[in-house]
């Protein structure tokens, strides 16, 4: 069994960063793909970014692409997603989880063993 830890998440000002982690127990995620997603209220979870278990291939949302950058340290069996020039729409708890089935990696379906979330507020 996997358990993700998301953690970095926190109240910061419109056009600032925030570097959010997933820390992974229990299992080493080192050979799946993982993601982020994120739930704002009243709206469905959606995708956020994407990463092949290498690290070598990454997917984006089209609404954080260029600036969010997602990353992973397999040693560590830790993922990063670096958030720059944060915006309030990007508000919102956001997940970490595992890609365990499917071909597409913007689908919530295909993923398990999610995290229980960190909550990222931008003020404007």
């Amino acid at each position: 069994q996997v358990q993700l830890v998301e953690s970095g998440g926190g109240l910061v000002q419109d056009g600032v960063s925030l570097r959010l982690s997933c820390a992974a127990s229990g299992r080493t995620v080192s050979y799946y793909p993982m993601g982020w997603f994120r739930q704002a209220p009243g709206k469905e979870r959606e995708f956020v970014a994407a990463i092949s278990w290498r690290g070598g291939t990454t997917y984006y949302a089209d609404s954080v692409k260029g600036r969010f950058t997602i990353s992973r340290d397999n040693a560590k069996n830790t993922v990063y997603l670096q958030m720059n020039s944060l915006k309030p729409e990007d508000t919102a708890v956001y997940y970490c989880a595992v890609k365990v089935s499917g071909t597409s990696y913007s689908t919530t379906s295909n993923y398990a063993y999610w995290g229980q979330g960190t909550q990222v507020t931008v003020s404007s």
